[in-house]
């Protein structure tokens, strides 16, 4: 049974970890990965943003986090699934967990950035909702090659 809980400091290590895996596995570590994955106190949860944490009998197996843009926006990003437990939909968990925050948040949207040779995961976001979006800005990563983007309501 996984359970989504919010990010506590113990489960630093883990966030990194889990993250620094899929990263190195595809790509490779960006000076931006290494500021948030070392100190997201900083760079997420005192800007406003909030990270989820899904555990496996209290082991941490993925995480994902909610980057406050601006007021009506969020950024879902630093989604990673540990390999063992990969295909056991802890993903789709994670994401409808972060939705259901940003929405009790009052966001409007949330937006992402990856890479289209992540093929399971746009899969997963779209599946979510989530739809390119055109004309997109630049981006912190040079591996990002898609950028999209979930309207939660709209005024």
């Amino acid at each position: 049974m996984i359970e989504i809980v919010a990010f506590e400091p113990q489960h630093q290590p883990a966030f990194r970890h889990l993250n620094e895996e899929w990263i190195s596995r595809w790509f490779r570590m960006e000076a931006a990965d290494y500021d948030v994955l070392e100190h997201p106190q900083d760079y997420i949860l005192d800007k406003g943003g909030h990270i989820l944490m899904a555990l496996d009998a209290g082991e941490p197996v993925g995480t994902c986090a909610l980057l406050r843009v601006d007021a009506d926006t969020f950024e879902l990003a630093k989604m990673s699934v540990a390999e063992r437990i990969r295909g056991q939909r802890v993903g789709q968990q994670l994401g409808e967990a972060a939705i259901d925050k940003a929405k009790r948040l009052g966001a409007r949207r949330l937006v992402l950035e990856s890479n289209t040779v992540l093929e399971l995961a746009i899969r997963l976001y779209r599946k979510l909702g989530f739809r390119e979006l055109c004309g997109a800005k630049g981006s912190a990563y040079q591996r990002c090659n898609i950028q999209m983007e979930l309207v939660i309501r709209s005024e």
